[in-house]
């Protein structure tokens, strides 16, 4: 096993880490950078998206010629982990979620007039998209096989009817996939539409409140109530749906993962700086064991969170779906970044519980960490169903194991 880089993606690596020092890490330092859901402006975040594109380091996951960077997934785990040193710093390069996921799925299921259509404008920056897939219960959340949302076919088009909440990036976004039931059928009951916002026929009922801090476009409640979709415009073919949501969530799990080991990096980065310098009763807080053991635990399983990571992104780029290894990295890295944002948060004192730092709004957003994407206790489920399947080829090794994890 080799655990080293490719002197390619390591070169790549350094330079958005040089990228996210010079020109996305000080606008954290100045709160006109902050919108009212607590996000960086649209206005702030074009100047520095500009730059990104300009030096190379534009939607790292999406094809060139639609003016990505077409990298493997173990690069994306490499570059992910570096750009999200600051809390806008996957906004910068265009690999934040729900853009992030949508338009690597749209480049895997998409034809190519969707891909002109939809994918294009994403990856250029010039629109925002989301996903519609969960409802309100006794809709589908975790188990999509509960979706509610119908679509019925008539002549070429599909008439769609129903409700969906807590979608990420609704409010602004222009492109959306929409996940609905086309027929009772358990396996092929489902399909994914494209539509775009200026469609009649739905509605953003309330972008609902959360504890923040928000993605751009926040978490939004939608009803349809006859949009009309044409049949160009569904993904893969009728009855894909639940092949087109394990085609996005697999990789998008991991992402979010990716993404959570930088933050929770960067919370270590803000407490190791202020215990180096902060004295009490005569020593520094960096000279009392108690602050090491904390800083060392976290050391700890950040390590082994991106071991988790890597492989499950290695599997991937075998060809595997890497279902229990994605599992596996989510339900360690959410606890991670909360654990993290919390002795941050613990080892700072007041200073890391005020706005000072980007500590609370951390430790705010990693709370939704165990649950986007499917609840920790899912994915625990997951694992167990697996392991009762296959017994001591559980813990199995090599690429052939990989495949058979598909």
């Amino acid at each position: 096993m080799d655990f080293n880089l490719s002197p390619e993606i390591d070169e790549l690596r350094l330079r958005v880490r040089a990228f996210v020092d010079e020109h996305v890490l000080p606008l954290e330092s100045d709160p006109a950078n902050f919108a009212e859901h607590e996000n960086i402006p649209e206005a702030r975040l074009a100047p520095v998206r500009a730059k990104a594109k300009k030096a190379g380091l534009w939607a790292p996951q999406s094809p060139k010629e639609f003016g990505g960077m077409a990298l493997p997934i173990v690069a994306w785990a490499a570059v992910y982990e570096e750009a999200a040193r600051s809390i806008f710093g996957p906004l910068a390069i265009n690999c934040m979620a729900p853009d992030d996921g949508n338009m690597n799925l749209l480049a895997r299921a998409g034809t190519p007039a969707q891909k002109e259509r939809w994918l294009r404008p994403i990856v250029d920056g010039k629109v925002r998209s989301s996903f519609a897939m969960t409802e309100p219960a006794p809709g589908g959340g975790s188990d999509p096989s509960m979706i509610k949302t119908f679509a019925e076919k008539k002549g070429d088009r599909y008439i769609i009817r129903g409700r969906k909440w807590f979608i990420t990036g609704a409010d602004g976004a222009a492109h959306f996939i929409l996940v609905a039931r086309t027929s009772d059928d358990k396996r092929r009951g489902l399909t994914a539409f494209l539509y775009h916002k200026d469609q009649p026929g739905w509605r953003i009922l309330r972008r609902i409140p959360i504890m923040g801090p928000e993605e751009h476009g926040g978490h939004c409640e939608i009803e349809f109530d006859g949009l009309e979709v044409a049949e160009e415009n569904v993904l893969l073919r009728e009855g894909d749906g639940l092949r087109i949501t394990q085609l996005r969530l697999g990789p998008a799990r991991l992402t979010h993962c990716m993404r959570w080991l930088g933050f929770s990096k960067r919370c270590l980065e803000i407490a190791q700086e202020y215990v180096g310098r902060r004295e009490g009763f005569g020593i520094k807080l960096a000279d009392r064991e108690s602050v090491q053991i904390k800083l060392g635990e976290v050391a700890h399983q950040i390590q082994i969170g991106r071991l988790l990571t890597m492989h499950a992104a290695w599997m991937l780029d075998q060809g595997s779906r890497a279902r229990k290894e994605v599992s596996m990295a989510k339900i360690h890295v959410a606890d991670t970044l909360h654990n993290a944002a919390d002795v941050g948060i613990q080892l700072n004192g007041a200073r890391g519980y005020s706005k000072d730092t980007i500590l609370e709004w951390l430790y705010r957003y990693a709370r939704a960490a165990r649950l986007v994407d499917g609840a920790s206790e899912v994915h625990k489920m997951v694992l167990a169903r697996f392991m009762r399947e296959e017994g001591s080829d559980f813990w199995a090794w090599g690429a052939s194991d990989a495949r058979k994890n598909s």
